[in-house]
């Protein structure tokens, strides 16, 4: 029966409950466990596809074509489970569930309430996500104490007793601050977390205590003596140099020894050789290279946080530190902008939506192009090939997306407003299609040209990525690109959408439409990002 590990914060957010979370993951998956991990959020969005990037970081996409919240990312970084749709739900979806139940009068004309009605919706959607596997870990989102997260506690609440101490524990996650001008560790806050908790019928079993420097042991004493835990459950979790040192951390201070007794797990002593050596090639590079990358959401960096990890990723298969130039779109526009890239070893357009900074990213690629940096470009950013190319190589003034201006001449890149998902059914949207849940979404083949620079990289024929976009490249421009030296590398498993663009005759130069960055892992990388800094280097030893 599978075993379940309630993840809860306090006292501050931001504290990094999907690093723990996924860090201790981690663990129990080398002890040969099969383990996944279910994000719970606390907010009234159906899910994260239609919110601001500056709000809440990027959306995640799992192969199933799911919108979900940035610590999926984590989750598939730091374990080989595949995330699904099953993996992540707000208040919003359990909210829109039962409300459908009720107009359906599926209640019988009874009363709809939060708790049993809300609160069992909660817990099928927890039990379902936790099905097949050894162990499933539920991070709740937000804060203990927020007003938000309340349901999601009492389902909690009600899991634990429910399935009993053997098969259900719970790990608060909690700020334990040092005041630098007094030399101490302050214990408080801490303290009155767990006592809300406590208020609201919840135990913690273990305590992770987040700091900017290892906790003592006479606070460590302290702590487990005001919250009534053992004082071996209450771990500490210092800042770590990297976070794929995190798992390893864990482990020595015996998290995973205390969770597999306490669930009574039958496992093998854990591997972390694979963590060991991502580790060592993070903070062991043997040269160093800059990026530019020229995108808009530059305030909140969340909002490429797969993306940067993915370089991360490519440098420690590289054995190479990678600085990242983070450069906003619409400083290139302005006078004496491209200064800001000239010094990169390698630029990168990443996606976005929306005109704001275009003109920026259309700069950085004619940059790229005319100066043969190594570049890459993702979603819009290869989109920005095609509008770039377009007006500078064939000459179609004012060619652009319709997504843009409706009104230009050269539509090169057009709303696509029919095609075949992943499993065969025939999508379709036009304009006024909500914006939440209409893109082409998920994990699709891509079929790559025999002898194009995208088959070299994946050296496969087809290749599986994911997508989160509503726009493609108009296939009645296609013939003249191509003619103008622009080669398609890749199109969908129809042929009917392309997929991936390269310049032939340039060093390393290649834009796709699907978003790579949601399958790399530290352990396995991603061969489209290990060439991408491979080049970079190449090309600043040149």
């Amino acid at each position: 029966m599978t075993r379940y590990i309630f993840v809860t914060g306090g006292v501050v957010s931001s504290l990094g409950k999907g690093i723990a979370s996924a860090s201790l993951a981690a663990i129990l998956e080398a002890r040969g466990l099969k383990v996944t991990i279910l994000k719970l959020d606390p907010y009234i969005n159906v899910d994260p596809g239609t919110m601001s990037p500056f709000q809440h970081g990027e959306v995640y996409v799992t192969e199933d074509g799911a919108e979900t919240d940035l610590d999926l990312g984590h989750y598939e970084r730091f374990i080989r489970t595949r995330m699904s749709k099953r993996n992540n739900f707000t208040t919003g979806r359990v909210y829109e569930t039962v409300l459908r139940k009720e107009r359906r009068g599926d209640y019988l004309g009874g009363t709809v309430q939060v708790i049993p009605h809300i609160t069992d919706e909660i817990k099928r959607r927890v039990i379902e996500g936790g099905r097949d596997v050894d162990v499933a870990i539920v991070e709740i989102g937000g804060t203990v104490g927020d007003i938000e997260s309340q349901p999601f506690l009492e389902s909690v609440r009600q899991l634990r007793v429910e399935m009993g101490t053997n098969r259900a524990l719970l790990m608060h996650l909690s700020y334990v601050p040092y005041i630098a001008t007094a030399g101490e560790t302050k214990t408080k806050p801490t303290q009155h977390s767990v006592k809300e908790l406590r208020s609201i019928g919840l135990q913690p079993d273990i305590l992770l205590c987040r700091s900017e420097r290892a906790i003592d042991d006479d606070s460590r004493r302290k702590i487990a003596l005001f919250t009534n835990v053992e004082e071996r459950a209450v771990v500490p979790l210092p800042d770590a140099k990297t976070i794929y040192g995190v798992p390893r951390m864990l482990h020595e201070y015996g998290l995973d020894e205390i969770v597999v007794e306490k669930l009574q797990l039958e496992c093998e002593a854990p591997d972390l050789s694979e963590w060991d050596e991502v580790v060592d090639g993070k903070l062991n590079p043997q040269q160093e290279i800059k990026i530019a990358m020229v995108g808009k959401y530059m305030e909140l960096l969340d909002a490429y946080k797969s993306l940067i990890e993915s370089l991360v990723h490519a440098g420690i298969k590289n054995r190479t530190k990678i600085t990242i130039d983070y450069i906003n779109a619409e400083d290139v526009e302005a006078e004496n902008g491209l200064d800001l890239i000239k010094d990169a070893d390698a630029i990168l357009v990443p996606g976005g939506f929306g005109e704001r900074g275009l003109e920026g990213k259309l700069e950085s690629v004619r940059y790229a192009r005319e100066n043969n940096i190594p570049f890459l470009g993702i979603c819009l950013g290869l989109q920005s090939v095609v509008i770039e190319y377009a007006r500078n190589v064939l000459g179609l003034e004012k060619a652009n997306s319709t997504e843009f201006d409706t009104k230009t001449p050269h539509p090169v890149i057009g709303l696509i407003t029919e095609w075949i998902d992943a499993e065969g059914k025939v999508e379709k949207r036009d304009e006024k299609s909500d914006l939440g849940g209409t893109m082409r979404l998920g994990g699709q083949e891509c079929r790559l040209a025999k002898d194009s620079k995208a088959r070299e990289i994946y050296g496969r024929d087809v290749i599986v990525e994911r997508h989160r976009h509503r726009y493609e490249v108009n296939n009645n421009y296609v013939d003249r690109l191509q003619q103008a030296g622009l080669k398609i590398g890749g199109w969908s498993a129809d042929d009917t959408l392309v997929e991936m663009v390269e310049l032939p005759e340039h060093n390393w130069f290649v834009a796709c439409q699907f978003h790579p960055e949601f399958t790399s892992t530290p352990r396995d990388g991603h061969p489209l990002f290990e060439s991408f800094v491979a080049a970079a280097v190449k090309h600043k030893q040149a």
